[in-house]
């Protein structure tokens, strides 16, 4: 029979109940390699969750939870092959970081881009913001398209 060995580290679930959390910029360290760029806490971006899902054959469709922010602190750039969300979420309310239990949510700004899988139409592009959620339309570019033009003689 084995005998159970005594832990004189704190409980865990204590721990975790006292850990702050806030999202921090995700940082690839490589071996021997110096870091790309240095940010700091002021200029440090959050960055967007994304839903990126095709909607039948000719449309593709970005989603995001963008909860707390107005479409005027929106801003949607597209080109044929990507698409990057930017924007700003404020906080409402000055809270000391000692008065935190939890810290999860990010304010300040945030992006996203996204390669697009195939090319899309930016000028038939629309975005919308419903129930805080915003949904961006991306229609497939059609290159297939041929226009006919008539010679004419002067």
């Amino acid at each position: 029979m084995e005998e159970k060995t005594k832990d004189n580290s704190s409980d865990v679930f204590a721990e975790l109940a006292k850990v702050k959390s806030s999202p921090m910029p995700l940082k690839i360290e490589v071996a021997d390699a110096p870091p790309l760029v240095e940010e700091t806490e002021d200029e440090s971006e959050g960055q967007l969750t994304v839903d990126v899902y095709r909607n039948g054959n000719d449309t593709i469709v970005v989603q995001s939870t963008v909860a707390g922010v107005s479409p005027e602190d929106l801003e949607i750039n597209i080109t044929n092959e990507s698409v990057t969300i930017r924007g700003t979420r404020e906080r409402t309310e000055k809270v000391e970081d000692k008065d935190y239990f939890y810290q999860e949510c990010f304010w300040g700004k945030f992006s996203r881009s996204v390669i697009l899988p195939f090319e899309v139409d930016p000028e038939k592009s629309t975005a919308t913001v419903r129930n805080g959620v915003l949904t961006v339309r991306l229609p497939r570019l059609n290159r297939q398209k041929v226009k006919k033009l008539k010679v004419k003689t002067d």
